[in-house]
């Protein structure tokens, strides 16, 4: 098997696709993936691998010279105002791959491949799937551009599947019963086209850019608030938040549970069950559902993450309801199970740590306290590489949250699972002094990390690729640069150019 290459030919990202997200709105044109223009669609297909079998993606850019989104240029960007054609590049968010796939923000193109970006080199991407089964998907990672080519439809789910390790396990499968749910925010006019504010939170420094965007509607596998109708027996959803910035606390209206059996990327060592979940932009959270416990006919999945996450709005009738099931009224034979034990991975070795890092997130306002820009660490994304692990090493991470927001950080290659976090005591007197030194060592971080502890969540206690940072918080992370469910180091150059990222993933 192994010796086995799938070619996925042709994978283009169209532009002048019309999509239709609800009955009562006219067609929308969106960006989308696909073989064709007229299969594309938004997300784009679920591209489904096998493990240790290789796939190999051509990424083709058809998309227009003008954007159908406002972009601003006053932020670093791979578009400027002579770019001919829209700057494009696809991240597999989770995939563990040699760097000259992995997507980097710099390694654009446009259509034809006429511009390309500093670190771009190949055509064609490969994923060797090497990596644990689970849940990926594929999105635009372009500099500067990630906001307005994402809410333009680049998105798409990817799963990897190991029969040998996952048939076992009895979970539901097969395309009614085994289901992806991409989920994600959006706003429409009334002639169907996308809304998006064209004016910046500080128009005077940033004519166009805007750190978050909420959409009005909620849209789930390409249809704004649809009705799914399902038998009374156990379903597996496999939630992917695609949105920019907002968050979701999922629950059933009707208190039916939730049961986890994995996070991001990776199975968690048994299952979890949960009456809500919080699902942060570009968090995965895997579940099972058994309708057979309902009472009702009917189940809405509801979310109340206020917007900002956590101290902004609260939600509505509109971005307050998910989707509704419909359950079927007669119970019937379900083989599927739930199993005790799920997959258990090597733990984090902590004996074997070879360098502690401290990470803090920095957010700066204008004179009207808005937003300008984020860093981390103080430093823009161009500043020279700063962390250089080492192959097959596990390390320790401090991620110091100085902001307002709960900030979803991404690690592409490596894996993390979260330790603890800890609230930050005398928050002002810290933030003054990493304002001025910027180090956590010389600003006595243990001084002031000795507040509350936050529980990590028992089903994101596995291995994650995703977390969601709380605000005035430090996040304790044990971080491994080798595959997880081997302890081996990566069949590939990991110190290859260009390099990985790693980054909130409010997306901009």
């Amino acid at each position: 098997m192994s010796n086995v290459t799938l070619f996925f030919h042709n994978y283009n990202l169209l532009f002048f696709l019309l999509q239709k997200f609800h009955r009562d709105l006219p067609p929308t044109t969106v960006y989308a993936f696909g073989t064709t223009k007229h299969r594309a669609t938004v997300p784009g297909p679920t591209i489904e691998a096998l493990h240790g079998v290789d796939t190999r993606v051509r990424w083709q850019n058809h998309l227009p010279p003008n954007h159908i989104l406002p972009w601003d240029p006053t932020i670093p960007t791979a578009m400027t105002n002579s770019t001919r054609g829209i700057p494009t590049v696809v991240h597999l968010h989770g995939g563990i791959h040699a760097a000259d796939s992995d997507g980097n923000a710099n390694s654009w193109f446009t259509s034809k491949f006429r511009e390309r970006g500093p670190t771009w080199s190949r055509k064609t991407y490969h994923y060797p799937n090497n990596q644990h089964p689970g849940n990926l998907w594929y999105h635009d990672h372009a500099m500067g551009l990630t906001r307005v080519n994402l809410l333009a439809g680049l998105i798409g789910s990817y799963i990897i599947r190991q029969p040998a390790i996952e048939e076992p396990l009895g979970l539901p499968t097969g395309d009614e019963f085994d289901r992806p749910l991409i989920i994600f925010d959006r706003s429409f006019r009334t002639d169907g086209s996308l809304f998006m504010n064209s004016t910046g939170n500080n128009p005077d420094i940033h004519p166009q850019w805007q750190p978050e965007y909420f959409g009005d509607a909620i849209i789930v596998n390409g249809k704004a608030w649809p009705r799914l109708t399902v038998r009374r027996r156990k379903y597996r959803f496999r939630i992917i938040n695609a949105s920019n910035a907002r968050f979701f606390k999922f629950f059933f209206s009707s208190g039916l549970k939730f049961t986890h059996v994995a996070s991001d990327s990776a199975y968690i060592e048994k299952p979890v069950t949960t009456h809500e979940t919080l699902v942060g932009p570009s968090e995965i959270t895997d579940i099972v559902v058994d309708f057979s416990q309902s009472k009702t006919n009917v189940a809405i999945l509801v979310n109340d993450a206020n917007y900002p996450y956590p101290s902004g709005d609260p939600v509505n009738d509109a971005n307050g309801k998910i989707m509704k099931f419909i359950i079927l009224p007669d119970r019937e034979v379900d083989t599927s199970r739930l199993p005790r034990r799920l997959v258990e991975y090597p733990v984090a070795d902590l004996s074997s740590v070879t360098h502690t890092r401290y990470v803090a997130m920095y957010e700066y306002a204008s004179d009207i306290d808005e937003p300008t820009h984020l860093y981390l660490n103080a430093k823009p994304y161009d500043a020279p590489v700063t962390e250089t692990p080492r192959v097959g090493s596990t390390e320790v991470w401090y991620v110091i949250n100085l902001t307002e927001d709960n900030h979803p950080l991404h690690f592409h290659l490596g894996l993390f699972r979260v330790l603890d976090q800890t609230a930050l005591v005398e928050l002002d007197e810290f933030k003054e002094c990493m304002t001025k030194k910027n180090d956590a060592v010389k600003c006595h971080l243990e001084k002031h990390a000795r507040g509350k502890k936050v529980a990590v969540p028992e089903h994101e206690k596995g291995w994650k690729n995703v977390f969601k940072m709380i605000p005035g918080h430090v996040t304790k992370l044990a971080v491994r640069f080798s595959y997880i469910h081997t302890n081996e180091s990566y069949a590939f150059d990991a110190t290859a150019e260009p390099g990985y990222v790693y980054h909130c993933h409010v997306s901009t």
